[in-house]
């Protein structure tokens, strides 16, 4: 195992992040951010392999922040657990490639629902992105492994925006050291809340 292997992957994702940053369509960046902050329903987000993990990772980082947002299993979505998801909600679909037959089998059931449906994905005319009310672009030049196909630098690239809009609605709704305390009581962050240091 070469060093300089694990020196370059690690580089390569930082300046896919780097260019991230300064393609991002801005405007839809910031019309999700106020969708979000602004929601009085629930934020359901959906995806399958890795993109399920970037959903999850987003969903804590927003709940940190007293967002009520959840996960939604596929599998589990068209067997009944549709029945959690209201008129209101939004449900944000995780897709690279934007064609995930699991992900596509209950969007006309979401319509049905009039929730409001976002794609986050590199697609922008595939069939989830076509059906969505809002489609973010995340996009990456390329993953670092040898064959483009390891979904690695892609899926930061996913949490990065997610980590974004957290930060973003944390200032916009001047969320208090308090309220941090109170959602994340235990751990280091939570001893050096309590104590307060940043």
């Amino acid at each position: 195992m070469s060093a300089d292997t694990l020196r370059s992957v690690i580089r390569a994702e930082g300046e896919e992040l780097i260019k991230l940053s300064e393609k991002v369509h801005l405007d839809e960046l910031v019309k999700l951010s106020d969708m979000i902050s602004s929601c009085r329903g629930n934020v359901f987000f959906t995806g399958c392999g890795t993109s399920a993990v970037a959903a999850r990772k987003a969903i804590h980082t927003l709940q940190v922040i007293g967002v009520r947002a959840f996960f939604l299993e596929p599998s589990d979505a068209v067997h009944g657990g549709l029945g959690a998801v209201h008129k209101g909600d939004i449900v944000i679909f995780l897709s690279k490639g934007g064609v995930t037959q699991e992900l596509l089998s209950f969007i006309p059931n979401l319509q049905k629902k009039q929730t409001t449906i976002v794609s986050v994905g590199e697609a922008a005319h595939s069939p989830i992105s076509e059906a969505a009310d809002l489609f973010l672009e995340v996009q990456i030049d390329r993953e670092p492994d040898t064959y483009n196909m390891l979904a690695t630098a892609s899926t930061l690239a996913t949490m990065s925006v997610f980590d974004a809009i957290a930060i973003n609605i944390m200032q916009e709704n001047h969320y208090s050291r308090e309220q941090f305390l109170i959602n994340h009581p235990s751990g280091d962050v939570g001893a050096r809340l309590a104590a307060g240091h940043a």
